[in-house]
């Protein structure tokens, strides 16, 4: 089956032919640890997730990057701000993040680099800069990379040199020699400046070249590319992007991504959102609230490259559609899965293989759902027909990384721990009632538990229990 993706660059839809057969390389700009991650980063790091998800169920070695840039202004800011020093900060972030994502199942990646753990492969890279000439230094020591070196520059994000003057977010300084160049190394400014002692004299990497350093540090391509798939969020394709591009291509003479891919933006719609949550963009907000396992399926269920308009309306509708996929789960328990089954599995990755057609994918599991049911109710008993359904199930965990949960769990979330004591007590105590054979008294608390908006089904594993609009 062939992976198609949408090249950034091209502006269309190609093939994906890797530099290396059955390999990928993968490199997405993480986030820059000054403060909690918001729901742009669950965008960017669910849409690469599930690029790398795809490709390994193709069968692809895939191998993913994802940096953290530890060292900032707005780092330094923050520093100041909380008294807190540079990896105290920056590796509270970081842990942060990293729960965070693990909440809504992502992977994690298999290189993890940083910017302060880079800064030999960022020395040389600006070395090489300076001793071709496509960098300068000023009289402050700042070093800039010199845009008019690079005949290709504007070519990742199609601007022209004219249009990249008139939107560059670059302060100006009075030496650099066009406004479009930008800073590869900032000097030491002062004693509140985090500085690090190297050739370039001390100070600090620019935002840019950490993550040109950092590809070429960790990968090797051929001699066109150094990775096949350079990604991020469609705010990155310039100035950071094209400068990265820039930056590799005069100092190692070859691309730096053979692909480009984009994600779209978030947008929050406050008309649609209750008061706990609020305007908050920050997705530590979201998960004090929802399941990961929800935002993860709600965040996915619009195509990659389209912007999100995050409501929670759309979110609790969302809840009713996963809902059914669990349903079905707890039609198949405990069955063991055996094979998927190849239609379903050939339809699902044919939506993936699409660009990440997530929002077709959902349709094909829809399908299936209905299509599983239908065939339970005519043969409520057929243990084939239910070990591939939950293998179905289990490959959509696979591929889309979401339905592992425990029916019964998933049903059961927002019940706090002193809910969840009461309600188990009385199940106990109905229990107790119905080996006495006192079926008025368990049926008193079966009522009472239903005012509690508590449904209990008793199965041959034992009483199990669900809470009503649970969310």
């Amino acid at each position: 089956m062939q992976m198609k993706i949408y090249d950034s660059v091209k502006k269309e839809k190609v093939p994906f032919i890797p530099i290396k057969e059955k390999e990928a390389t993968i490199y997405v700009c993480g986030p820059t640890v000054y403060d909690d991650a918001h729901l742009g980063h669950a965008r960017s790091a669910l849409s690469f997730d599930l690029l790398t998800r795809t490709l390994r169920a193709l069968g692809y070695r895939t191998t993913m990057a994802k940096n953290f840039t530890d060292i900032d202004d707005k780092i330094i800011k923050k520093m100041s701000q909380t008294g807190m020093d540079l990896r105290e900060l920056t590796q509270m972030y970081i842990d942060k993040y990293l729960s965070e994502m693990d909440a809504l199942n992502v992977q994690r990646a298999d290189i993890e680099p940083k910017a302060t753990e880079s800064l030999d492969a960022i020395e040389s890279m600006i070395s090489k800069l300076l001793e071709s000439g496509c960098a300068y230094k000023i009289s402050n020591g700042d070093i800039y990379f010199d845009t008019s070196k690079d005949s290709s520059y504007g070519s990742i994000s199609h601007l022209n040199r004219d249009e990249n003057e008139n939107i560059s977010r670059v302060c100006h300084a009075d030496e650099k020699r066009d406004p479009k160049d930008f800073a590869l190394w900032k000097a030491c400014s002062g004693e509140n400046d985090v500085c690090f002692n190297t050739s370039l004299g001390e100070g600090r990497p620019g935002w840019h070249i950490e993550c040109s350093a950092m590809i070429e540090k960790h990968f090797e391509g051929d001699e066109k590319y150094t990775i096949d798939i350079h990604g991020g969020g469609a705010d990155l394709l310039f100035p950071h992007h094209e400068n990265e591009a820039a930056q590799t291509r005069c100092s190692t003479g070859h691309e730096i991504a053979k692909y480009w891919m984009h994600n779209g933006f978030v947008q929050i719609d406050g008309e649609k959102m209750s008061k706990s949550l609020g305007n908050s963009f920050f997705l530590k907000d979201a998960l004090s609230i929802y399941p990961g396992e929800l935002l993860r399926f709600y965040l996915i269920s619009v195509h990659y490259r389209n912007d999100f308009n995050f409501n929670e309306v759309d979110l609790l509708s969302a809840k009713k559609r996963l809902d059914k996929l669990y349903r079905l789960k707890m039609r198949v328990m405990p069955t063991k899965a055996s094979c998927v089954n190849k239609e379903f599995k050939n339809s699902l990755l044919g939506a993936m293989t699409d660009d990440l057609n997530s929002s077709k994918a959902l349709s094909v599991v829809d399908t299936m759902i209905s299509e599983s049911n239908e065939k339970l109710d005519n043969e409520p008993k057929n243990k084939a027909l239910k070990k591939e359904i939950a293998a179905n199930i289990e490959f959509v965990d696979t591929l889309l990384g979401f339905g592992s949960s425990e029916p019964y769990e998933w049903f059961q979330y927002g019940i706090s721990n002193e809910e969840r004591v009461k309600i188990e007590q009385l199940i106990e105590e109905r229990n107790l009632a119905k080996k006495e054979k006192n079926y008025s008294k368990a049926d008193e608390i079966r009522d009472e538990l239903s005012k509690m908006g508590v449904s209990l089904m008793d199965t041959a594993e034992g009483t199990k229990w669900e809470k009503r609009d649970s969310i």
